[in-house]
């Protein structure tokens, strides 16, 4: 997946995947995956996809600063 925010690429297939989580079982309409990644220009994001019921019913990617990817790849390893 990829999307432009504020004029920055951010790119699932280019981009080094740094941690993930994953939320209920595959299958479970609740269920979610979030995967850190670090682009190679060195900004972060967020991408996330799951069921109809979960956070991610559509495929989506935010945008993180340094700190809070750091926080977060802290909070979810």
């Amino acid at each position: 997946m990829q999307k432009i925010i504020r004029k920055k690429v951010y790119d699932t297939e280019t981009a080094t995947p740094i941690a993930s989580a994953v939320y209920g079982a595959f299958g479970d309409p609740a269920g979610y995956e979030e995967i850190l990644y670090q682009a190679p220009e060195g900004h972060y994001f967020l991408f996330g996809r799951g069921g109809e019921d979960s956070p991610y019913p559509e495929e989506k990617i935010t945008a993180m600063s340094k700190d809070r990817a750091t926080a977060w790849a802290v909070d979810h390893n």
